[in-house]
């Protein structure tokens, strides 16, 4: 059983300024102790330092009392490597800044930044980072750095050991160096002369030995993270060349890294994507030789399993449907080129390979971004398949290995019989191919004595087996807990030695990460196991990989989806083991953490590779929360919605004219009856908005479509001479000559989100059920398709036919959406926007219509900008209101990259987000509509002046 670390309240040696930076609280410590791994330490302390002195701060205390430090950022790393009992440093909250050289020729980023941040701020150089791990959407530099990721295209040509430029660093003992300055390797030797001199002697103890220097360029032939990079003595001659090097990989336990410059790799544009299914695996890896000399860009393996999972995917290849797989295997093959005539060059000469090499289907190169889309989804649905369908309890592995290419057949087919002798029955085999790499998944059951001994067994027969083939135990996950005590067999007594001493020249107190990268206790892989006991039914499945984070909006305020997941389990712990303090301390402090500060937007789903949405769990929560007074006064609100949505209207137009006195009692009402109830009046907030009301379309042919204008208009009016989306979109409409209709007693409607987001969810059927029933009768039983002017309200209005049999034939489409195909192509544009800034929501995002945003934002300037730092705005119908301190967090950093230019309109596709970013901003928000019904309004003809 867990045990929960009691907490602690004593202060850092260091006085006030270094408490600032360091919580010992529970909920903070457990929240942050879990990551993408299997292994589970919880820390003394979190600390989260804003600078480079910050941390040296840090250093300097664990210098003076012996408590070990360990680096982390995103948290997505698989070996164990970013845990600790000690104190945990947050590397992601501060380190975030991006400058791109001329160029983007080169790319300095802090530890901090996520490699999609800095790959959207290099797009428009046409270029990108070599390394290109499959987490990119959540992995930060620090950790591309700490483990020299790869990916599927890097290869060894790309990681970061062979693009990074200069390193800024910070070592143990408090000396900061830039290896950019001209006289860095001087700086090193005056400041660190045991550590200069010690690094030209192993330097020279390598090259005098022709078989340790043979053996250092076997090890390195292949993609190889275990242990410290040895090859750094080969290729570097300076010490602080080396240095920096050895550092690169190094997992957090010789330096910490405070900003690195990266040379960038070429984007070409130009792709082609297929699938060749062979009868065999060993037809496929005979093929690789010959394949990889063809310059795919990459050549992903399958095996037999993954085919059958890929079978069972939902949006899988109807190719696959009807292939009896049985030994077969695949590679996911693709073609990269700078131009489009140069890709059909390429094309055109593999046109033989079907032919050649007897696959199983046809094979086709598709060059559309969906049907790519589609080929990519069998091979990353993979890891969602099998991890998301575990048994609950148990946790998901994956690991990777590599071997030389003319190994890889055998290895895969021992792999496998291996995988079957110690019944992992669910375990898939694929990776890229063409570098010897492979990954495999085993789900197991730590809490079991049994299981643990199998996983023992099975863990020394693959060490055995990979060794013998003459490879490495790592190829780009990182060593760290789970391989450490297996470096020596792979790199040899007098090798391992040397690694030993390279941390104790740069760490000699051994303060830094301990227990990671070496270890001495062949044991050690098995210590600090993570068990997952069973809790909620919408997260059980989550694997704790924080791919959900950066999309969140609550993620620098409070916690993130995983954390949220996480605590859950920690209470569970707490409550099986009859912990009864902890549990009343944590459920306390994630009743706003974790609950009130959600903005169930659900765009961590978006991201998770196993489909949870965790703003379902907080919904129910809510919902079980929920007093019955609430229910019911929420119920009352589903009869009377019209009546409700005039009366906010006429409140905000009353505020307006006193907004001091507004939110001043405001105020006063939240300290008395709660903030989850009373709403904050701020300034900003417009005018009440016009009641919905009906519309005949006035044609004996009847309508083309149906209108549902959202009620959210209705009770937050536009800004100053705008006429609002609703009016906007009938405008668009009638200009383009269709015939829209507004049902009758459309100000009783709502899609029903203001109830399910709160957790009522009998005033939630309530009101679906009528809102159905209205929408079948106007739309003719779902003939016509039924358009919404708030894209929160469309996705509503999706999710309500998807849970009523009666609006299951409805089709709901976005406002924007219906516009941009259908209307635009009818209209002209009568005035220019020198620019547009566009928030795009999180609604939007999730309807897969931001394509149709760009459309028309585009349509009407030539100067639309999507912010980089992009977040959802976290208003969420009310909880802006409600907590704006949450808008203030998610908005933050999209505000400041804003405010670096002006621009002439700001627009996005939601009223409530519009408010959210206007707050945020400064400046006035509109519907994409409102702009463009006004860029497209016919120019008044001059009256004749006869």
């Amino acid at each position: 059983m867990r045990m929960h670390p009691k907490t602690t309240s004593a202060k850092p040696a260091t006085g006030e300024a270094q408490d600032k930076l360091t919580s010992s609280r529970l909920a903070d410590r457990l929240a942050k102790a879990h990551d993408a791994s299997h292994y589970l330490l919880v820390p003394e302390e979190v600390s989260a330092p804003r600078t480079v002195d910050d941390v040296r701060t840090i250093l300097s205390r664990a210098r003076a009392t012996g408590r070990p430090v360990t680096f982390r950022s995103a948290g997505t790393s698989l070996s164990g490597q970013g845990l600790t009992h000690s104190t945990l440093v947050d590397t992601r909250s501060a380190f975030k800044k991006v400058e791109v050289g001329p160029g983007g020729l080169t790319v300095r980023a802090q530890p901090g930044a996520t490699v999609r941040a800095v790959n959207a701020r290099l797009a428009g150089y046409g270029r990108k980072l070599g390394p290109d791990p499959a987490s990119e959407v959540a992995c930060t530099i620090g950790g591309v750095i700490a483990n020299n990721s790869s990916g599927m295209a890097c290869g060894t040509e790309r990681n970061t050991y062979r693009t990074l430029r200069s390193m800024r660093f910070v070592l143990p003992s408090g000396t900061a160096l830039d290896t950019q300055d001209p006289d860095a390797d001087e700086q090193l030797r005056n400041a660190e002369p045991d550590l200069a001199a010690g690094l030209i002697e192993m330097r020279q103890q390598v090259l005098a030995d022709p078989a340790l220097e043979s053996e250092i360029r076997r090890q390195y032939s292949m993609k190889n993270t275990m242990g410290y990079g040895l090859n750094s003595f080969l290729d570097f001659s300076r010490p602080i060349d080396i240095l920096t090097h050895l550092i690169i990989g190094s997992e957090g336990t010789l330096a910490f890294v405070a900003e690195a410059t990266f040379e960038t790799v070429e984007v070409l544009p130009h792709t082609a994507t297929g699938l060749m299914v062979f009868t065999t695996l060993e037809s496929a890896t005979e093929a690789l030789p010959a394949l990889a000399k063809r310059g795919f860009t990459t050549i992903e393996l399958m095996d037999a399993r993954s085919l059958r999972v890929a079978q069972g995917l939902k949006d899988g290849l109807d190719e696959l449907d009807g292939l009896e797989v049985d030994q077969h295997a695949a590679f996911l093959v693709e073609l990269q080129a700078a131009t489009a005539p140069e890709l059909q060059t390429v094309l055109a000469a593999n046109t033989d390979l079907a032919q050649r090499y007897g696959l199983a289907l046809p094979l086709d190169f598709h060059t559309d971004r969906k049907k790519r889309e589609a080929l990519w989804h069998i091979r990353k649905g993979l890891y969602t398949a099998v991890a998301g369908a575990r048994p609950t309890g148990t946790s998901a592995l994956l690991e990777d290995i590599a071997v030389p290419v003319d190994r890889l057949y055998q290895t895969c087919k021992d792999l496998t019989g291996i995988l079957e002798a110690h019944g992992y029955e669910d375990s898939v085999i694929f990776g890229h191919a063409k570098d010897g790499n492979i990954h495999f998944m085993i789900n197991e059951r730590f809490d079991d004595p049994a299981s643990l001994g199998r996983y023992r067994e099975f863990t020394e027969e693959m060490v055995a087996l990979v060794l013998e083939a003459g490879g490495s135990l790592k190829a780009e996950h990182g060593t760290g807990r789970i391989m450490a005590p297996f470096v020596r067999r792979q790199f040899g007594e007098e090798l391992y030695e040397i690694m030993k001493r390279v941390k104790e020249l740069c760490d000699p107190q051994g303060i830094l990460n301990p227990g990671v990268v070496l270890s001495d206790s062949p044991d050690s892989y098995l210590n600090h196991l993570k068990t997952s006991p069973t809790v909620d039914p919408e997260v059980d499945r989550c694997v704790e990989c924080g791919y959900c984070e950066p999309a969140c909006p609550s993620r620098d305020l409070t916690l993130t989806p995983r954390q949220r997941i996480v605590m859950r389990r920690e209470m569970q712990s707490a409550r099986e083991s009859g912990d009864t303090h902890t549990l009343r301390e944590l459920e306390a402090d994630f009743e706003y953490d974790g609950i009130q500060t959600c903005a169930v937007d659900g765009m961590c789903s978006v991201a998770c590779p196993v489909d949870i949405n965790t703003g379902d769990l907080i919904r129910r929560l809510r919902a079980e929360k929920s007093k019955p007074a609430e229910q019911r006064g929420w119920e009352l609100a589903s009869h009377g919605w019209g009546a409700i949505t005039r009366a906010g209207s006429t409140a905000l137009s009353a505020a307006q004219a006193m907004p001091a006195l507004a939110t001043a009692s405001t105020r006063m009402l939240r300290t008395v009856a709660g903030p989850e109830r009373i709403p904050l009046y701020s300034k900003e907030l417009p005018k009440g908005g016009a009641p919905r009301a009906a519309l005949d379309p006035g044609h004996s042919a009847g309508p083309d479509a149906v209108f549902f204008p959202a009620c959210v208009g209705a009770m937050f009016g536009p800004d100053g001479a705008s006429i609002g989306s609703s009016a906007a979109f009938v405008a668009l409409c009638e200009r383009a000559g269709f015939r829209i209709a507004i049902p009758e007693r459309i100000d009783s409607l709502c899609c029903g989100t203001p109830w399910k987001s709160k957790g009522h969810l009998d005033g939630y059927r309530m009101m679906a059920e009528k809102t159905a029933d209205a929408l079948l009768r106007a739309s003719d039983n779902g003939r016509l398709p039924i358009m919404v002017d708030a894209s929160s309200c469309t996705e509503g209005l999706v999710e309500l036919a998807q849970h009523s049999t009666a609006a299951s034939q409805l089709r709901f489409v976005d406002a924007v959406e219906f516009t941009a195909d259908m209307v635009l192509p009818r209209l002209s544009r009568t005035r220019s926007i020198s620019s547009i800034a566009v928030h795009r929501t999180c609604s939007s995002t999730r309807l897969g219509i931001n394509d149709k945003v760009s459309r028309i934002a585009e349509f009407l300037s030539d100067d639309v900008h999507d912010p980089i730092d992009w977040s959802c705005c976290a208003f969420a119908g009310d909880r802006g209101m409600l907590h704006p301190e949450l808008t203030a967090s998610a908005t933050a950093a999209e505000a400041a990259e804003l405010a670096t230019r002006d621009f002439e309109r700001y627009v996005s596709v939601n009223r409530t987000c519009e408010l959210g970013m206007a707050r945020a901003t400064g400046e006035a928000y509109e519907h994409l509509l409102e702009v463009l019904e006004e860029a497209t309004r016919p120019v008044p003809v001059p009256r004749s002046r006869e």
